[in-house]
């Protein structure tokens, strides 16, 4: 990389470099609490199971 730049690459991160990071920190724990929705929907679905199979449905 040429000194000159240098310049260019300090402004490309602060422009770019936030929301960047930004981004990737929202998109994981987005992830997360998507695997935490999927667990209870998978325990509410056995549970609506279990109540129909009690009831003899």
């Amino acid at each position: 990389m040429a000194p000159e730049n240098v310049p260019m690459w300090i402004s490309l991160i602060g422009n770019f470099g936030f929301p960047i990071a930004l981004t990737v920190y929202l998109f994981v724990r987005f992830e997360k609490k998507l695997d935490k929705l999927e667990a209870t929907i998978m325990e509410l679905s056995e549970a609506i199971k279990y109540q129909k199979n009690k009831k003899g449905m």
